[in-house]
C-alpha cells in the first residue's frame, strides 16, 4: 500500500527475521508514521474490508487477477481462498518489509516487489495480455496527479472490457467525484466494520481523458 517511485524495480531479497516477528498492526503503524500519505492507512484492512473489495468477482471465469499495494496481505489471503487453479493471481507491493511479510505468509503466491506504475511490464513478463480484475490498496488520492493518471491509464489499458477496478478507501464517499473523473461507472460499498470505517469503489469503463 505504498506510493510508487521513479526508482528501478527492487530486487527480490530474503526476509528480515526481526521484521518477520513484528505484528501486522505494529508494522503498518510504523510505516504510516514514517511515510504519512505514502501509506493508505495506519492499520491493515479488516477481514470485512478484504471480503468486501473482492465480493462479486466471477472466479470461475477470471483468468488473471492483480492486487496492487497488498500491504501485509489481508486481501491476498481472501483472494487465495477463492481463486481457481486456472486463475493467475499477481500480488504487487513496493515496500520491502511488506513484501517480505507477504512471501513468508504466502510462499505459494506470485509476489512481486515493484511499483504499480510498472504493471504492463509485470504482465508482459508473465505472458498476460489482460487482467480480469484489478484490486487496489494504493493511496491513489495522495499520488501526484501525473503519477495517478499514469497508474490508472496502465490499469485501463490492461483491464479486460468487462473487468473491474476495485479500490479500497478509508474516507468513505470523499473521493467519489475523483473516481468518476476516471471511470464511467463507479459504485461505492460502505464497510463500517473496519478501523477506521471505510469502503470500496468498484469501477468500470475507464474514460480516455480524466
Amino acid at each position: 500500500m505504498t506510493l510508487p517511485s521513479t526508482d528501478s524495480t527492487p530486487e527480490r531479497s530474503s526476509p528480515d527475521a526481526t521484521t518477520a516477528k513484528r505484528p501486522d498492526w505494529w508494522l503498518f503503524l510504523s510505516k504510516f508514521l514514517k511515510g504519512g500519505t505514502k501509506i493508505a492507512s495506519f492499520a491493515p484492512s479488516s477481514r470485512f474490508m478484504a471480503r468486501a473489495i473482492i465480493d462479486g468477482i466471477d472466479y470461475d471465469n477470471a483468468k488473471c487477477i492483480v492486487e496492487l499495494g497488498a500491504g501485509t496481505g489481508p486481501v491476498t489471503a481472501e483472494l487465495l481462498k477463492r481463486v481457481k487453479p486456472h486463475t493467475k493471481l499477481i500480488i504487487v507491493e513496493r515496500d520491502k518489509d511488506f513484501c517480505d511479510r507477504l512471501r513468508l505468509r504466502f510462499p505459494q503466491a506470485d509476489i512481486v516487489q515493484a511499483d504499480a506504475a510498472k504493471l504492463e511490464e509485470m504482465l508482459d513478463s508473465r505472458g498476460v495480455d489482460k487482467a480480469c480484475h484489478i484490486v487496489s490498496g494504493l493511496p491513489l488520492p495522495s499520488f501526484p496527479v501525473p503519477l495517478r493518471n499514469a497508474v490508472l491509464a496502465s490499469c485501463a489499458k490492461r483491464l479486460s472490457p468487462e473487468g473491474t477496478f476495485r479500490q479500497l478507501t478509508v474516507m468513505p464517499y470523499v473521493y467519489w467525484r475523483m473516481y468518476r473523473g476516471y471511470f464511467a461507472s463507479v459504485r461505492f460499498k460502505l464497510v463500517p466494520l473496519n478501523l477506521p470505517p471505510s469502503g470500496v469503489y468498484v469501477c468500470r469503463g475507464f474514460k480516455t481523458k480524466a
